[in-house]
């Protein structure tokens, strides 16, 4: 795994899309956060989403992992829709992308070899003894080979949020969607994870989709930057976040990106 210095991010040279959204809506009941995005998030590509507090990053997301359907409009991933689409649909989609949530979300009582397993045993027809070695591959990919039979609890907060991506990686998903996953983690097990991130998009060519407003993490690894704001109810910035931090024409995604009070002009 590289260290976290020597992370040059290349964007994706393939453009083809992963996932489209096309005019949508999320919100809660009739009530709209964000309206109106039209967004292609490319195969192979690291794209973080953000904003300020309350701007329906999170809610998006409930949305492309189909959890909460969109209020309007069409979300395409890999070339199926669903907005709208039935039960069994559904199922044959989640299986082309994995989920690391904010917390990890392992199961204390199993330990990190049995968490990674479970995606296996639920939706392959694999031998038991294949499924350990799958899953002792994919806690190999993180550097955590060693630790395949402790218990969440028996390791560090970072430790976790790599066994919660190895689990993700499980049934070997072309998309990866991370909530917050340098929440509650130290600058230096931040960059570790990063740079872990990075190895595995180069490696494996997976699409990162990444919830976060760490700005550390956005200019650091990110091919590029969708910014959602909630006061307008839509996406106000996307693009290389270098780029959108020195020249955006918007002054909100420049004070978001340079972290500047709202009291300076």
């Amino acid at each position: 795994m590289p260290s976290s210095d020597t992370i040059h991010p290349t964007p994706p040279s393939d453009r083809k899309v992963a996932i489209a959204l096309r005019g949508v809506s999320i919100g809660y009941g009739s009530r709209a956060i964000i309206e109106g995005i039209d967004l292609d998030i490319f195969e192979g590509e690291i794209l973080f989403i953000g904003g300020g507090s309350g701007c329906g990053k999170t809610t998006l997301l409930s949305s492309l992992n189909t959890l909460r359907p969109p209020l309007t409009g069409s979300i395409v991933i890999d070339g199926i829709e669903i907005a709208g689409a039935a039960e069994d649909t559904l199922q044959s989609v989640r299986r082309r992308f994995g989920m690391m949530y904010q917390l990890g979300a392992l199961f204390g009582g199993m330990t990190l070899l049995e968490n990674v397993r479970l995606p296996l045993a639920e939706f392959t027809t694999l031998s038991p003894a294949a499924m350990d070695d799958l899953a002792r591959s994919k806690l190999g990919l993180v550097g955590l080979a060693a630790h395949a039979d402790k218990k969440p609890s028996e390791i560090s907060g970072g430790m976790q949020k790599r066994a919660a991506i190895a689990r993700a990686l499980a049934l070997d998903p072309p998309i990866i969607f991370l909530d917050e996953p340098s929440a509650g983690l130290d600058p230096v097990t931040s960059a570790d994870l990063d740079a872990l991130i990075v190895a595995l998009n180069h490696m494996l060519g997976t699409t990162f989709v990444v919830i976060s407003h760490e700005l550390a993490s956005i200019f650091s690894i990110g091919h590029r930057f969708a910014m959602l704001d909630g006061v307008r109810k839509r996406l106000v910035a996307l693009g290389s976040p270098t780029q959108l931090r020195d020249s955006s024409d918007d002054v909100w995604v420049r004070r978001f990106l340079t972290r500047t009070p709202t009291g300076d002009s």
